[in-house]
C-alpha cells in the first residue's frame, strides 16, 4: 500500500521544535563541512535560531564568499538587464523592417499600374518618371546583350573560317567558294548594322488603331 506524502508543518510544541532545530541544525553544519572537503567547494552556511542566536559555516571566509555572492548577483543582473536592452533593440529594429517591407510592396503595386487611384499627380510623375528610367536600363542592357552575342557568333565565324582554311590547305582543295561567302556575309553586315534593330517601347494603344 503507498502512503501519501505527509504535509510539513511547523512543530507546536516549543520544547520538541527547540529539540528538533538543534538536532537539523548540527546536521545540516555538518553536511556543509562534508560538502566543501569532499567536493572542494566553497561554501557558507548562516542559521538564526527563532530566538535570533546566529549559527555559522564557511569553508573559507564568510566575508570574502558573501562579497564573491554579491559581485556574482550584480553581475547577473548587469546581464539581465542588457539582454532586456537587446530584446528591445530588436523588437524595435523588426517594426522597422516590417514598415520599411510595406513601403516596398505599396511601391511595387503602384510601379505595377495597382492601387493608382489615391495617388497625387506628384507622385504620378515620380513614378512615371521611375519607369522611364528602369525601360531606358533595360532598353541598354538589351543592347549590350546584342552586341555581345554578335562578337560571340563573329569569333565562332573566324574560327569556323581559319579552321576551314586549314582543312583546303591540308588536302590540297581552293578556298575561293569559301573567302566569296564571308566576303558577302562581312558585307551584309557591314551593311545592317545592329543599332537599326527596333528597341524602342510603345505604351498605348497600337498605331494601327489610332489612324
Amino acid at each position: 500500500m503507498v502512503r501519501g506524502k505527509t504535509q510539513m508543518r511547523r512543530i507546536e510544541n516549543a520544547t520538541s521544535r527547540q529539540v528538533t532545530f538543534s538536532k537539523r541544525r548540527n546536521g545540516l553544519l555538518k553536511k556543509a563541512f562534508e560538502l566543501s572537503v569532499l567536493c572542494d567547494a566553497e561554501v557558507a552556511l548562516i542559521i538564526f535560531s527563532p530566538r535570533g542566536k546566529l549559527y555559522e559555516f564557511a569553508s573559507s571566509s564568510m566575508q570574502e564568499t558573501i562579497e564573491r555572492y554579491r559581485r556574482h548577483n550584480r553581475s547577473a543582473q548587469t546581464v539581465n538587464r542588457s539582454d532586456e536592452k537587446n530584446m528591445q533593440h530588436l523588437k524595435q529594429e523588426t517594426a522597422n523592417l516590417m514598415k520599411k517591407i510595406e513601403l516596398l510592396e505599396a511601391s511595387k503595386r503602384k510601379l505595377l499600374g495597382e492601387g493608382l487611384g489615391s495617388c497625387s499627380l506628384e507622385e504620378l510623375q515620380q513614378i512615371e518618371q521611375q519607369l522611364e528610367r528602369s525601360v531606358s536600363n533595360v532598353r541598354a542592357r538589351k543592347n549590350q546583350v546584342y552586341k555581345d552575342q554578335i562578337e560571340q557568333l563573329k569569333e565562332k565565324e573566324r574560327t569556323l573560317y581559319a579552321e576551314n582554311a586549314r582543312l583546303c590547305e591540308q588536302y590540297g582543295i581552293q578556298q575561293q567558294a569559301g573567302t566569296k561567302d564571308v566576303r558577302e556575309n562581312q558585307a551584309y553586315e557591314e551593311s545592317s548594322p545592329s543599332s537599326e534593330v527596333e528597341t524602342e517601347l510603345f505604351i498605348g494603344l497600337p498605331r494601327s488603331t489610332l489612324t
